[in-house]
């Protein structure tokens, strides 16, 4: 059994190109020994958004903290903490901080994926 705190876990910068303002932790990996899924934590500060993209794996979202919304060729979603986000694989998509504090949110995908 792995146990930890998410704040003991390196933060990195998301350096892909179209995302702003964003940070990442991987804070379940495959090194960790779990087999399917890495869970990770993104950190988008006020105005930060991750690009405008798709690929060929599914998310599974759990927003934490803060304001945002999760957009897509069908528009923007309000999201807040508590609310669940499923993207399927290949779905265009897009993640927002809209308020004035950190928006946190916990992203589970299949490895190899990233």
């Amino acid at each position: 059994m792995l146990v930890r705190r998410a704040i003991d876990v390196r933060q990195d910068d998301v350096e892909q190109e179209g995302a702003a303002g964003v940070k990442i932790r991987w804070l379940i990996k495959k090194d960790d020994g779990a087999p399917s899924f890495a869970m990770r934590e993104f950190e988008l500060e006020p105005g930060g958004h991750t690009p405008f993209h798709a690929h060929g794996w599914e998310h599974e979202v759990y927003v934490l903290a803060g304001e945002g919304v999760a957009g897509g060729e069908e528009g923007e979603f309000p999201l807040e903490p508590g609310t669940v986000v499923f993207v399927p694989p290949k779905e265009k998509h897009y993640f927002k901080n809209t308020g004035a504090a950190p928006f946190r949110f916990l992203c589970l995908v299949p490895h190899g994926a990233v």
